[in-house]
C-alpha cells in the first residue's frame, strides 16, 4: 500500500470513530427525549430536538466524508463499486473496521429502536390531547397527527 493509501485509511478510520461517538451522542439524546416525553415536558423536548437536528447535521457531513475517501480507498483496490467495511477489514487486514462496522450496526439499531417508541409516545399524546381538545368543544383534531389531519384551529394555550 502507498503512503496516501495508508493516509486515506487512517482517516476514514478517524471518521468512523467520530461517526460512533456522533451517534452515541444522539442515542443519549434520544434516550433523555423518552424521559421528557413521558413527563409530558414540551420544552425540553424542544430543546432535544434542535440538539439531535445538530448531532444529525454533524453525522451528514461525516457521511459525506466517508463516501468521498471511500470512493478513493475503493478505486485504489480496483473495486467496481464502494467497499464496505467487512470487505475494507478484509482487503487491508484491519480488524477495526470490523469492529467499527459492529459499533456502528449496534449503535444505529439501538436509534431506531428508540426513535420508534418515542414516536409512539408522541402519537399516544397527540391522542389524548385531540380527545381532550374534543371534549373541551372542537369539532375536529386541534393538532395535526402522523396521517396529515389538519387541525381545527382552535388556539389553545400550554399554561392551561
Amino acid at each position: 500500500m502507498t503512503d496516501e493509501m495508508d493516509e486515506n485509511l487512517q482517516k476514514i478510520r478517524d471518521i468512523l470513530e467520530r461517526q460512533v461517538g456522533e451517534y452515541k451522542d444522539l442515542l443519549k439524546l434520544l434516550q433523555k427525549e423518552r424521559l421528557r416525553l413521558m413527563e409530558l415536558d414540551g420544552e425540553a423536548v424542544e430543546e432535544l430536538s434542535k440538539q439531535k437536528d445538530t448531532v444529525v447535521l454533524k453525522l451528514r457531513l461525516l457521511e459525506q466524508e466517508r463516501l468521498r475517501l471511500l470512493e478513493k480507498i475503493s478505486a485504489g483496490f480496483g473495486a467496481d463499486g464502494l467497499l464496505g467495511l467487512r470487505e475494507l477489514a478484509a482487503k487491508t487486514g484491519n480488524v477495526a473496521f470490523q469492529a467499527l462496522r459492529g459499533q456502528l450496526i449496534c449503535l444505529l439499531q439501538g436509534i431506531a429502536e428508540l426513535n420508534e417508541f418515542n414516536r409512539v409516545l408522541v402519537e399516544r399524546s397527540l391522542t389524548v390531547v385531540n380527545r381532550s381538545l374534543e371534549t373541551l368543544g372542537a369539532r375536529g383534531p386541534a393538532v395535526q397527527g402522523r396521517g396529515g389531519r389538519s387541525g381545527s384551529g382552535l388556539v389553545v394555550s400550554r399554561n392551561i
